[in-house]
């Protein structure tokens, strides 16, 4: 089988990514899909019949090398490389140490002490499998996503489309309340995520869940989501939150996700401006820093955009009440493979890349009261340049009646 230029050259980009590493080479493994990262950057058809173990190894320079059982011994040659075979367990670690042979340092789907658990799959068996030939095993954790969350260009104008309806698609939600609110009709969580959902129906996007509407004490729970049995009334002088979420419905389509908030009334209380003040200092605090560090040429981590975001949030007293990550990578899944900005649920030590795209949404859930986030997404350019997709961001709790 022939193999497509295009492969060729992303194997060539792969390996100057192992060397930028300071690694000896990428040791690709799957098990009847247990491993997407290593199905997606292989390529791997649909439709191909993968029921043995296979192994891709890439090396920093030379020819890759593949490793697959004697039943599917053609199920990789789409990809350049010399072919091993095995057929039995003894003849696997036979050729497995011929495939490793002379490399030191290889990365994996694998995260010391699971700190980056998204990246973690390969199975502790098989690590100890290749630890066994000698070599010392890192995580493929940077180098997954530069293959797996950099978007196109296309991509990223596509985005700014869908980013740009998802934000009307608030505003009007909102005066979707205020409207039945003035009318004195009934209107609940479930109406409002219902209304969101047809209005991104009318422009074919998809999501991987309904949208959120929280009320009051609702909105402390952060993954709240109301449905047509279990959901709440909206009335005036309730605090409403509304995330959602949606990409084109296509093969590449990525996401956009926002969160905002609002009050049924003409003006907002002080109670809920001076939360908002808080996460929305925390919110561009983190930007600022991401904004500089791009500026500046300077490395940052998805845990050190974390740190900034909950210092703020902690110097004013609120720290206990901010429950989860800063952030999440954003792409073709919601939750994509890129770096999250994490230093509470895991300890995401991967780099912020250009080419990818991230939330920052801190929130402060005051449990039995109310919970504020405000979500951006960000997207940081190959120049380095920083852009919030869904701009402009929030800056004061909507007055939904005003509206």
């Amino acid at each position: 089988m022939p193999v497509k230029q295009s492969l060729k050259s992303k194997i060539q980009r792969i390996q100057k990514a192992i060397r930028t590493e300071g690694i000896h080479g990428w040791l690709l493994y799957d098990f009847r899909g247990s491993n997407p990262f290593a199905t997606s950057v292989m390529e791997i058809p649909s439709h191909m019949h993968c029921t043995r173990r296979m192994f891709y190894y890439i090396p920093a320079r030379g020819t890759p090398k593949k490793l697959v059982h004697n039943i599917e011994k053609y199920n990789l040659d789409h990809l350049p490389g010399t072919r091993q075979i095995y057929v039995g367990w003894k003849s696997l670690e036979e050729e497995l140490a011929k495939l490793l042979n002379k490399a030191n340092t290889i990365a994996m789907e694998y995260s010391p002490r699971n700190a980056i658990p998204y990246v973690s799959i390969v199975d502790a068996g098989m690590v100890e499998l290749v630890k066994k030939q000698k070599v010392k095993i890192v995580s493929s954790a940077n180098l997954v996503q530069r293959f797996e969350a950099v978007w196109t260009p296309k991509q990223y104008r596509e985005n700014k489309k869908v980013a740009r309806y998802c934000l009307d698609t608030m505003h009007n939600a909102f005066a979707y309340i205020g409207k039945q609110v003035k009318a004195r009709r009934k209107v609940t969580e479930y109406d409002v995520q219902q209304y969101i959902v047809k209005e991104l129906k009318k422009r074919n996007y998809v999501f991987s869940h309904p949208p959120n509407c929280s009320v009051n004490a609702n909105a402390a729970n952060p993954h709240y989501e109301p449905t047509q049995k279990i959901n709440s009334p909206i009335k005036k002088g309730d605090f409403v939150l509304i995330d959602l979420w949606a990409k084109k419905d296509e093969k590449d389509g990525v996401y956009s996700d926002i969160t905002w908030t609002g009050y049924v009334g003409d003006s907002v209380p002080e109670k809920y401006t001076e939360i908002f003040t808080i996460v929305r200092e925390a919110r561009d605090e983190a930007l600022a820093y991401v904004e500089d560090a791009m500026k500046n040429k300077r490395t940052i981590r998805g845990c050190d955009v974390d740190d900034v975001a909950r210092k703020v949030i902690e110097k004013n007293g609120y720290g206990k009440y901010f429950i989860h990550r800063t952030g999440h990578s954003i792409g073709r899944e919601m939750h994509d493979n890129g770096a999250h900005l994490d230093n509470l649920e895991t300890r995401d030590l991967r780099e912020i890349i250009p080419g990818t795209s991230f939330t920052i949404e801190p929130g402060i859930y005051l449990p039995g009261k109310f919970g504020i986030r405000s979500e951006i997404d960000v997207f940081v350019d190959k120049n380095r340049k920083v852009t919030i997709t869904a701009g402009p961001a929030q800056t004061e709790v909507l007055p939904i009646l005003t509206m």
